[in-house]
């Protein structure tokens, strides 16, 4: 019974030794991934004299703006041929000129949003020499 004792004992031992190792460390293979192709993206809050807000999302990499006012959402593409920033549909125009934010309809030409940017707001830009 002693001999059986032993013999069962050293071999849960050898079992449980075997049976806890770890495997070796599998050689990591990092593989390179592509760079990512980050969005220039700026984005504003403008309030108005009446205490409505406008949302704006410009993003400069694809030449379009996002306009978020009362629940609605307008996509808009950036125009070259206006000044300053600019962007248009065929129903909508979002202006930024001179620090005057407009939002209009252009077919009837009625102004859906109008607010003088504030001094300090929106994205600061630094000059580089």
């Amino acid at each position: 019974m002693k001999k059986l004792f032993t013999s069962v004992l050293i071999g849960l031992a050898i079992l449980s030794s075997t049976a806890c190792k770890h495997p070796g460390k599998e050689a990591e293979t990092i593989a390179e991934s592509a760079p990512e192709h980050k969005d220039e993206i700026s984005k504003d809050v403008f309030t108005d004299s009446y205490g409505e807000k406008i949302e704006v999302t410009i993003n400069h990499t694809k030449s379009t703006a996002t306009i978020h006012l009362e629940g609605k959402t307008y996509e808009l593409k950036k125009s070259d041929a206006l000044p300053e920033y600019t962007a248009s549909n065929e129903e909508y125009q979002y202006s930024d000129i001179k620090g005057n934010i407009t939002l209009l309809k252009k077919n009837v030409d009625m102004v859906l949003f109008h607010a003088k940017r504030e001094k300090g707001s929106g994205s600061a830009k630094m000059a580089s020499y």
